[in-house]
């Protein structure tokens, strides 16, 4: 059994600006309100700490993940195991190239295991509104870095 919550949004801005922003883990903390701070290494089977902040003003909660794939331009995805084993999550985050200015950001989270009817409504609620706080929030970043980026002369 599987479940899963997904946010996605079109970005006026290239796919490349949205991975830039992305794969900069060091500002995070600038421009993201669901996971203010990311510590590890883009490799696979590599350990990462997850700040995740669901409720904008709630207390943060750090979780260890492991890089589970990632694509440079294309997608992000970690893995955290929960309720002791029985339930993994699979997050992620991924951009879809829709031409020369514009992209798709897509981000959600993926559960599987034999206890996730044990992963509640309310609690797949809250994460769809954080999913699209930080889905509003990539793009408002990636759009106003593009939107600069044109205005500098070569």
């Amino acid at each position: 059994m599987q479940r899963a919550v997904e946010h996605r949004t079109g970005v006026q801005a290239p796919a490349e600006i949205l991975w830039e922003v992305i794969s900069d883990f060091a500002t995070w903390g600038d421009w993201n309100p669901v996971h203010p701070r990311i510590e590890g290494a883009l490799r696979i089977g590599t350990p990462l700490n997850v700040e995740v902040v669901l409720d904008g003003d709630g207390p943060a909660k750090v979780v260890e993940a492991v890089v589970q794939d990632w694509v440079p331009y294309e997608q992000l995805h970690w893995r955290t195991k929960r309720l002791r084993g029985f339930v993994t999550a699979i997050r992620y985050i991924e951009i879809e190239n829709m031409g020369p200015t514009n992209a798709t950001f897509s981000n959600g989270e993926l559960f599987v295991g034999p206890l996730v009817r044990l992963v509640s409504r309310d609690e797949r609620r809250r994460l769809r509104a954080a999913y699209t706080r930080m889905g509003e929030a990539v793009r408002e970043r990636a759009e106003a870095i593009w939107s600069q980026r044109q205005k500098t002369p070569i």
